[in-house]
């Protein structure tokens, strides 16, 4: 989503009540003592299913049969089911009447899949900022890595100057993330991908952080491709989505071989075998599809289109003032921002404590007050190091803290929330930031294979 476009909503209380989703009456042990409902704050890393996807799969799973290879009718239902989901997450995305969508298995496979089909010699440009997923599968390409900016006027203009100088005329991609999973911020996807294609780039959006929380048009935003993965949208895991432009996938070796693939297959005399691919989006789908999956993903799309972004927005906008309010209270808590704290943002927070290893804090919020959140680099260490003033080179372990409790790590913690959350949950987050600085932990802790966890 451009960060032109997204407007400020000024209501001072939830607009719509969270979304059903599994789990939400889960119990979990104090190590205090007594038990409390999980406050699920980790939608970044996997949101929970909806129950409504849930009721779907469901309702579905007494036709289970194998897709685009059986007479029978529960092969002919799963057929059309698989086929339908397709056309439901390119209403989703409002793709291009010629796009395809690709079903894969997340978003790192689908991004592993368009590295894959780069043609010969491509320039990749990516910004120090990505999601490992964005920044690591072009490893047969030519790779510019460019700086983290700090506005996103800034980003627009880094991006403009390397495509300018690029060093040949050749294909080039630019791969952006539309919303930070560290900092949540929205990046300026419009404008990055205007610049793009005015230096003769083509863009790719990783949407996963995006797609859960607003709506993506690859038309408006005028992206090539978009990918993103199911288990952040509110669906199960083990599915995923590229969609967009046909001709990279349809000129590109199958990402996989095998059945599905292959639309013909016949042995020579010398004992080689000729092979002619599908050209559809099933040439990168070789082997039996996940149909569940593509049915869980397909029902997401449709259930948050029912529920209204608007009104999704509106109330995350509310929880994210709420949680933001409540950090700035508390003086030794710093929130990590690119672009400063009036950017546009998803529920995505990232932030750390003075005087507090964040494996630590991270450790005594889950097993004092039954709330689950992230530590670590999340598995974007460039950018993470470079907001905490670190080496934006140095190695290091994804998750893993450097650290014993109390000792400075190059770590944060991150909360997260979406379509799900109840105001109960952030409250409750806020209240124990609160308290954990204010008193400190109530249990004794240890290191246990990098981790940090209460000392039995």
């Amino acid at each position: 989503m451009s960060v032109s476009t997204v407007s400020a909503v000024s209501a001072d209380q939830s607009v719509c009540s969270p979304l059903p989703v599994l789990g939400r009456d889960v119990t979990v042990p104090l190590v205090t003592g007594g038990e409390v409902t999980y406050a699920a704050l980790d939608y970044a890393a996997s949101a929970p299913a909806l129950q409504r996807v849930w009721d779907d799969v469901a309702a579905y799973a007494p036709y289970y049969g194998s897709v685009h290879r059986g007479a029978g009718y529960l092969s002919q239902l799963s057929t059309d089911l698989f086929e339908n989901a397709r056309k439901t997450v390119a209403e989703f995305l409002d793709c291009r009447a010629e796009d395809q969508v690709v079903f894969t298995r997340s978003t790192t496979d689908s991004l592993n899949l368009l590295a894959r089909a780069l043609p010969a010699d491509c320039q990749v440009f990516v910004f120090e900022t990505e999601h490992h997923a964005s920044l690591l599968p072009w490893r047969d390409a030519r790779v510019t890595c460019l700086d983290a900016p700090r506005t996103p006027e800034r980003a627009v203009a880094t991006l403009e100057r390397a495509l300018a100088g690029r060093d040949s005329h050749g294909p080039a991609l630019v791969c952006v993330t539309g919303a930070s999973n560290v900092t949540g911020e929205l990046w300026p996807v419009r404008e990055l991908a205007a610049a793009a294609h005015a230096h003769g780039a083509r863009i790719v959006l990783d949407a996963a952080q995006l797609a859960p929380h607003h709506p993506v048009s690859v038309r408006d935003l005028d992206v090539d491709w978009v990918a993103f993965s199911g288990h952040k949208l509110y669906a199960p895991f083990g599915s995923g989505v590229l969609a967009g432009r046909a001709d990279w996938l349809r000129e590109a070796e199958p990402y996989l071989a095998g059945g599905g693939a292959s639309r013909t297959v016949a042995r020579r005399a010398d004992g080689s075998v000729d092979v002619s691919w599908h050209e559809s989006a099933a040439r990168h789908e070789a082997g039996s599809p996940n149909v569940i999956g593509a049915y869980a993903v397909a029902s997401a799309c449709t259930a948050l289109t029912e529920a209204g972004f608007d009104d999704l927005v509106a109330r995350e906008r509310y929880l994210i003032r709420k949680v933001r309010a409540g950090l700035a209270e508390v003086p030794e808590v710093r929130v990590l921002s690119l672009f400063g704290d009036d950017a546009p943002r998803v529920g995505v927070i990232s932030f750390v404590v003075a005087g507090w290893n964040s494996s630590h804090f991270a450790a005594a919020l889950s097993a004092e007050y039954g709330i689950g959140v992230r530590d670590g680099l999340f598995c974007a260490h460039p950018l993470v190091r470079t907001l905490l003033g670190g080496d934006p080179q140095s190695q290091g372990e994804c998750g893993a803290p450097e650290a014993a409790p109390g000792e400075k790590s190059l770590n944060a913690i991150r909360v997260s929330f979406g379509a799900g959350t109840p105001d109960e949950h952030v409250d409750r987050f806020v209240a124990a930031v609160r308290e954990l600085v204010r008193d400190g932990a109530k249990w004794t802790y240890r290191t246990e294979d990098g981790r940090c966890v209460p000392a039995v």
